[in-house]
């Protein structure tokens, strides 16, 4: 790849991460999507500037990724990186025009998120599923969070003891583009929180003090331990079936109950931290369908 693309795309990096301040995660996600598209056009185009780069080169790209199975929504991903790469361009003026303007996203096929049942949830938070040990409270007190409040996995690893307010009962949760929202928690919850917190200090003469959770070790939790952690526990057939078992599955938990039971959906909106209500409206579709199944087994003409 020419040394100009590469610094091309290190100035749009710096830009998402000190000016849109976007996550790690995220940055990573564009920084991927960048040095695979330039390092076809280089293979396939050779050496290739910016400005001759046009949509059929683009699309050229796209029909190889399409061709390697890649799934639609991952595509859209790169295209969406792409537009905002060349739209940061052309604010730098060193383009005039953008090659994604005639760039059209493939369709995709929307999935229902799948949620764990209540009466699932209610099996999941017996404190009998879990060891008495110190993995199995972290654990148990994982699963809680994760179900209470909505957060993501990101979110609940960097959760400090200081973004706990026992006075008020909320948490405060430093989301995506390091965006602030206060989520309220019920009496008996804060309760278990600082519970963990007191039971840590006994336990522990060293630990990992900035952050809540901490593993037998007294170590911040990494992001394979969570998602093992769930999926261990979302296996239990008398907890669910369904086939996805990730830490967000509580997180579609979540919101789906709360839409099933009759919350606002700009509130769900700000306590999911969503940006857009666009991505907090797919909720309504799961809700339309507990309507159906209720219609369906109560309507005497159903």
């Amino acid at each position: 790849m020419p040394q100009s693309h590469r610094l091309c795309i290190q100035n749009f990096l710096d830009y998402l991460k000190f000016q849109k301040r976007y996550s790690q995660h995220t940055i990573i996600s564009y920084q991927n999507d960048l040095i695979s598209f330039f390092d076809f056009v280089e293979t396939d185009f050779g050496n290739t500037t910016l400005n001759e780069i046009n949509a059929a080169i683009i699309r050229s790209w796209l029909a190889s990724l399409k061709e390697a199975k890649m799934e639609s929504k991952s595509i859209n991903r790169k295209i969406s990186t792409l537009k905002s790469f060349f739209k940061y361009q052309l604010k730098l003026d060193v383009l005039q025009t953008s090659p994604m303007t005639t760039i059209i996203s493939p369709k995709t096929n929307k999935r229902l998120p799948q949620f764990v049942e209540e009466k699932g949830m209610s099996t999941l938070n017996n404190q009998d599923k879990f060891t008495d040990d110190w993995t199995g409270k972290t654990d148990h007190l994982l699963i809680q969070i994760l179900y209470n409040t909505g957060i993501r996995r990101a979110e609940l690893i960097n959760l400090k003891e200081s973004q706990i307010d026992k006075s008020n009962c909320s948490i405060k949760v430093l989301g995506k583009g390091n965006k602030e929202r206060i989520l309220p928690v019920n009496k008996v919850f804060m309760t278990m929180l600082m519970e963990y917190i007191n039971a840590k200090r006994k336990e522990f003469e060293k630990f990992d003090s900035e952050v809540l959770l901490v593993n037998a070790k007294g170590k911040k939790l990494y992001p394979k331990y969570v998602y093992n952690t769930v999926k261990k526990h979302l296996s239990d057939k008398d907890v669910t079936t369904i086939d996805k078992r990730s830490p967000h599955v509580l997180r579609h938990s979540f919101a789906t109950h709360l839409m099933n039971n009759g919350a606002d959906l700009n509130a769900v909106k700000e306590l999911l931290g969503h940006s857009s209500l666009a991505a907090t409206q797919i909720y309504t579709h799961n809700t339309i369908e507990k309507l159906k199944d209720v219609y369906k087994k109560a309507h005497p003409k159903a």
